[in-house]
């Protein structure tokens, strides 16, 4: 029977346990398993290599994403090195160029040792992606939106320039989650999302995982996570099985507070500039709603003096709460700057639009009059 996403985000790969009956998927925190007879198992054999929790969880997330396989490490940092793996000494990535601070970090100052090479390039716009491709491009490495300044890109104008260049398309899509984009639809080889934010929701854990429909890159993504062993615990997994049922109904909440939000914001004389997709004086608003669903809940914006004045503001709130991290269901506030991208180098921040003001909201989802209120006495500080 062919079911609705919201049906489906609660009973795709989750069953009621077949031994028990339990609702609740079981928790098989071991680490080996004991074989029947020499070369006979019952599939498993060591938790590294494979585990019943973490499959369940593997393929329900790769199903809410329109995936036929997933894997899953032990952080969204993991999932992104894992897919890296993939590449040789000498292979060039193109990557967005506003990216998370930890995958900046990762392709910039640790696997240039390596001797893998890197373009940064705004791949809002496709020309310039085009323009970036070298005889040693192997990967297209995407954000949208992109963490902090949520610029978009268009999946399927991109996708048409991997496939001409038989690159691999790979897409962060933490921010959208599977509820509002899905980049596969689009001719995406591989998905990412940490699951640490949205797909779990509650800040409990921290985990990572690849979404394909391509076997061949199944089965080598399987080989790097059993061989490099940066797997989730089952714990973990059960865990992201209970907060990943609520994920619906909590990315409607986040949108529908943060399009208020953004718009109490967007009309504050103490802010100078205020980005969220979906907005229409977003400069690729166009693109965002013909591709998504919804546009999450995650704001940037600017005020009025800078450093001083951001950090007042992130000072001043009582309700939000300085963190490092997002898509949980309280209301968190940051200085990119100084937190999530402070290893991104200042120049190239500077360069790329991305300055020492900027703060970002993740709008939980409490009530948006207390949200808004919280704000509006931020910002009477500030």
């Amino acid at each position: 029977m062919k079911i609705k996403f919201d049906t489906k985000v609660i009973h795709a790969a989750i069953k009621p346990d077949s031994d028990t009956g339990s609702i609740v998927t079981p928790m098989h925190q071991t680490a080996t398993y004991v074989m029947e007879k020499v070369g006979k198992d019952k599939g498993y054999d060591y938790t590294r290599s494979a585990n019943p929790t973490r499959e369940i969880m593997e393929d329900h997330l790769a199903a809410l994403d329109n995936g036929k396989y997933g894997i899953a490490f032990a952080s969204g940092m993991a999932a992104i090195d894992s897919c890296l793996k993939l590449l040789k000494s000498g292979n060039h990535v193109i990557c967005s160029d506003d990216v998370y601070g930890g995958t900046y970090r990762l392709f910039d100052q640790l696997l240039v040792n390596y001797d893998l090479h890197f373009s940064f390039v705004d791949t809002s716009f496709p020309d310039k992606v085009e323009n970036a491709i070298t005889p040693e491009t192997k990967i297209i490495w995407v954000e949208t939106p992109t963490n902090p300044l949520l610029k978009i890109t268009d999946l399927n104008a991109i996708s048409k320039i991997a496939k001409k260049n038989n690159l691999l398309f790979a897409v962060d899509s933490t921010f959208s989650t599977p509820v509002f984009l899905k980049p596969l639809d689009f001719g995406v080889d591989l998905v990412m999302h940490s699951t640490t934010k949205y797909i779990t929701g509650h800040s409990q854990l921290i985990g990572g995982i690849l979404i394909t429909n391509r076997k061949d890159l199944a089965n080598k993504l399987k080989f790097v996570q059993k061989t490099i062993g940066a797997i989730p615990s089952p714990f973990d997994c059960w865990l992201t099985l209970l907060g990943v049922k609520t994920l619906d109904v909590r990315m409607k909440k986040h949108e529908e507070n943060a399009i208020k939000v953004a718009e109490f914001l967007n009309s504050h004389p103490k802010i100078t500039s205020l980005t969220y997709p979906g907005l229409s004086s977003h400069p690729m608003y166009h693109v965002a709603k013909e591709q998504m669903s919804g546009f999450s809940g995650m704001i940037s914006f600017e005020l009025k003096g800078g450093m001083a004045a951001g950090k007042k503001f992130l000072n001043s709130v009582k309700l939000a709460l300085l963190a490092e991290s997002l898509g949980s269901v309280e209301t968190m506030v940051l200085h990119p700057a100084s937190m999530t991208h402070g290893d991104v180098p200042k120049e190239f921040r500077l360069s790329h639009g991305f300055s020492d003001g900027l703060v970002r909201i993740s709008v939980g989802i409490e009530n948006v009059d207390d949200i808004i209120n919280d704000f509006k006495q931020a910002l009477d500080k500030v």
